[in-house]
């Protein structure tokens, strides 16, 4: 194969310049997929802004992509040559911003015919974030849950809830009446001031402090759920409402997953 094209990172000036690459030999559970679209996130442009990771000059960011399947190695079924799949990647690899990208065949999901290339690159890293967020608190349904803020992740995970029969409020500048009806949310909060009632469950998409700040609000037994940042120790002293906090970091499961924990996702 020909040199592929990709987006590749500059560590002095933070920013992205178009380059070439040559394919990378495939290790034993690797595919090759050839990219139809790829997804952007806050994780993307936050990482190429600051590089957490110390990415070197080259590196290729992306994490959300979507595209066939055009080789795959030793211990990959070949049947999987010329599937339609999506995926999220690791930080840590070189990701979606290229033609071409080499993924762990863990990682991929494929793709019904119906769905498009576009809509399948958006949706890895805010649906599965949703998803791991939704999986910490107890299935019980009627129960009365906030989410707060309703960017992509928020607004997949209150569609979620909905479905799961969870009476569902949202703290949203932004979500109207008439999309809130449409998606079963039962009230929208403009401010946390305007919150009188406690929840069974409370998912947060701002900040540890702000998920900090909504710990009152929950019953005994409820659940923080921190989807950005998390709460560093528990609000309450032991032995009182016996609060459960939780953190989600859908990227750590590249490190500290395996097999079984990708495939339960």
């Amino acid at each position: 194969m020909e040199p592929y094209r990709i987006w590749q990172y500059q560590t002095e000036k933070h920013s992205l310049v178009l380059g070439k690459a040559e394919r990378a030999a495939l290790d034993d559970s690797e595919i090759l997929v050839q990219n139809k679209a790829i997804g952007i996130n806050p994780v993307d442009w936050k990482f190429i802004k600051a590089n957490p990771l110390n990415w070197p000059n080259g590196h290729v960011p992306g994490v959300d992509g979507a595209g066939v399947v055009v080789q795959v190695g030793s211990k990959v079924d070949p049947s999987l040559i010329g599937r339609r799949v999506a995926y999220h990647g690791s930080l840590n690899r070189h990701g979606s911003f290229a033609e071409y990208t080499v993924l762990n065949v863990e990682r991929v999901m494929t793709l019904p015919e119906s769905l498009s290339f576009e809509l399948a690159a958006a949706l890895p890293c805010p649906m599965l974030t949703a998803w791991q967020a939704f999986e910490k608190i107890p299935l019980t349904r009627q129960r009365e849950v906030l989410v707060v803020g309703f960017g992509a992740v928020n607004n997949l995970l209150s569609q979620i809830l909905v479905r799961a029969g969870y009476i569902v409020d949202v703290v949203s500048a932004s979500l109207s009446e008439e999309r809130a009806k449409s998606l079963g949310i039962r009230q929208v909060y403009r401010e946390q001031s305007q919150i009188d009632m406690k929840y069974f469950a409370i998912f947060d998409a701002v900040s540890g402090e702000n998920a900090a700040h909504l710990v009152p609000l929950l019953r005994a037994n409820g659940h923080i759920v921190c989807i950005q940042d998390r709460i560093a120790k528990p609000i309450d002293p032991p032995f009182t409402r016996t609060i459960s906090y939780h953190e989600i970091a859908l990227g750590a499961l590249h490190n500290f997953g395996d097999k079984d924990d990708w495939h339960t996702l």
